[in-house]
C-alpha cells in the first residue's frame, strides 16, 4: 500500500501531493475567495459611486487623522473595487498571477476599509471580515505556488 492511499475503513481522507491533504476548506476556499473578491469589488464600486455622486451619503468627520474628503474616498473605493473585480475573475478562471495579486489587494482593501471605518462602520467591518477570509483562503491553498 502506498503512502498516499488510506486504509480501508479509515475516516482519514487519502493524502495528496497538493499540500492540502485533510483541509478541504483550503481547496474550496480559493473558489469562495474568488467569489468574495467579486462581491467585495462590487461593494467597493457601489461605495465609490455613492461617495463620488453625493457628498451627503456618508457621515462627515471633521477631526479625523486621515483627512480625505468623501469624493476622494469615493474614487479610492471605485478604483480598488474595479481592480478587485478583475482579480476575483482571474482567481475564478485559475490565472496563476491572480492568487498573489489577490492577497496583496485584499490586504490593501482591508487597510482602506479600516481607515474608512468612521464613515460606514457596519459595511467597513463586513468588508474587513471578507478581506481576512480571502487572505486566509488564498494563503492556505498550497496546490500551486502563489508567486
Amino acid at each position: 500500500m502506498s503512502q498516499s492511499a488510506s486504509a480501508p475503513g479509515s475516516s482519514r481522507p487519502p493524502a495528496s501531493d497538493s499540500g492540502n491533504a485533510g483541509n478541504p476548506w483550503a481547496t474550496t476556499g480559493v473558489t469562495f475567495a474568488g467569489v468574495l473578491l467579486l462581491i467585495d469589488g462590487i461593494l467597493a464600486v457601489v461605495k465609490g459611486i455613492a461617495g463620488i455622486a453625493s457628498d451627503d451619503v456618508y457621515a462627515r468627520i471633521d477631526d479625523y487623522t486621515f483627512k480625505f474628503n468623501v469624493t476622494a474616498w469615493g474614487w479610492i473605493h471605485l478604483v480598488l473595487g474595479v481592480i478587485l473585480l478583475l482579480v476575483g475573475w482571474g482567481i475564478l478562471k485559475g490565472a496563476a498571477w491572480a492568487r498573489g495579486v489577490g492577497i496583496g489587494l485584499a490586504a490593501l482593501s482591508l487597510i482602506a476599509n479600516f481607515i474608512w471605518l468612521p464613515y460606514q462602520p457596519v459595511w467597513a467591518v463586513i468588508s474587513v471580515a471578507l478581506d481576512v477570509f480571502v487572505i486566509w483562503a488564498l494563503c492556505a491553498n498550497r496546490s500551486k505556488p502563489v508567486f
